[in-house]
């Protein structure tokens, strides 16, 4: 799960959260097999069911395909498209209330891009 995930949001959209974000970071590349559903739902104490309904939205989204028999593989271009949507996903539904709570706490958005983080 990323800092911006809700803690309230379902199971499954931080599973996907977490899958996206190793996705990204490159841990898994175009050709890669993704963990077997039962063995991510054991990595995270989740459901299986639950860990399947993450990894259908990626189908959906066009970022993997099953390959009957053997498991779900990540697709050539899934990185890409993946931080395109991710980066439409930031812009839209979080940097706004980012946005507002810097402004409440009367931060400066200089100083926190030039802050080291400890």
């Amino acid at each position: 799960m990323t800092a911006l995930e809700h803690e309230d949001s379902p199971v499954y959209l931080k599973l996907r959260a977490s899958i996206a974000a190793a996705i990204l970071r490159g841990q898994y590349r175009a050709g890669d097999q993704l963990p077997s559903v039962r063995a991510l739902a054991a990595e995270h104490g989740a459901n299986p069911l639950t860990v399947a309904k993450a990894y259908q939205s990626f189908q959906d989204d066009g970022y993997v395909e099953v390959r009957r028999g053997v498991g779900m593989f990540v697709l050539p271009g899934a990185v890409e498209a993946l931080r395109v949507a991710e980066r439409e996903r930031f812009l839209k539904g979080y940097w706004p209330r980012v946005k507002d709570h810097i402004a409440l706490l009367g931060l400066d958005v200089n100083e926190l891009l030039d802050r080291e983080t400890a």
